[in-house]
């Protein structure tokens, strides 16, 4: 598996949504590469602390960009 591999399939990961083999894959790489060991590591932070955030305490302009954001950013 490649890092850019890793990256596009970290949200399925946390998710419980990959197949076994794409399991064993994905954690191998994790094993033998540091900046893909921190990417999923920064990544399980920035979900905990999103995940504080009440709904409704986003603005509809924040939620908005937010929205827009990871929009382009699976297009892209």
């Amino acid at each position: 598996m490649t890092c850019k591999e890793l990256v596009e399939l970290v949200t399925d990961y946390f998710d419980g949504a990959l197949p076994p083999r794409e399991v064993a894959r994905f954690e191998e790489h994790i094993v033998s590469c540091p900046p893909c060991r921190t990417h999923l590591e920064q990544m399980r932070r920035t979900i905990a602390v999103v995940g504080r955030i009440p709904e409704e305490t986003l603005s509809p302009d924040v939620e908005r960009n937010l929205l827009e954001a990871f929009r382009s950013w699976k297009r892209g």
